[in-house]
């Protein structure tokens, strides 16, 4: 899949490209017989003529046919409703995952937590011992 700048950058060199080739044929067009010219110049006014000219819709007209400039449901897409559903489905199933894993991961850290407790709870350790940094660094470094 190609990015936008990849896009553009692909553009300005076929633009560069073109320009660099209409040069070279420029060079010579003074030297060419009348007829040769003449027919050259028919030629590209039939050229033109039956390029594709793309319209481009700005920010304004896809507002004013109630779309929004980030996500456009289109009408010109064919989508049925079953079709909106269907595109709407994979955004509701990561919303969900991400909720079930939150999940997850808090009652990991709970279940981790009472471990702590219950272990410290059960120990004899004296009351100091609470209070010593060693002895956090210790439980850090046991978890």
């Amino acid at each position: 899949m190609m990015t936008n700048a990849r896009l553009n950058r692909t553009a300005v060199l076929q633009d560069r490209q073109g320009l660099k080739l209409a040069s070279y044929l420029s060079l010579g067009a003074d030297e060419l017989p009348h007829d040769i010219s003449e027919r050259l110049r028919v030629a590209r006014v039939q050229a033109l003529a039956q390029r594709k000219i793309t319209k481009l819709k700005s920010a304004h007209t896809v507002m004013a046919n109630g779309g929004s400039a980030a996500l456009t449901w289109g009408r010109d897409e064919g989508l049925s409703l079953w079709g909106r559903i269907g595109s709407i489905l994979p955004l509701i199933a990561l919303v969900v995952g991400l909720l079930l894993i939150n999940s997850m991961q808090d009652d990991n850290r709970a279940r981790e937590l009472a471990e702590v407790d219950v272990a410290l709870l059960t120990d004899v350790l004296p009351p100091a011992a609470f209070a010593d940094p060693g002895f956090i660094q210790f439980l850090k470094a046991e978890l």
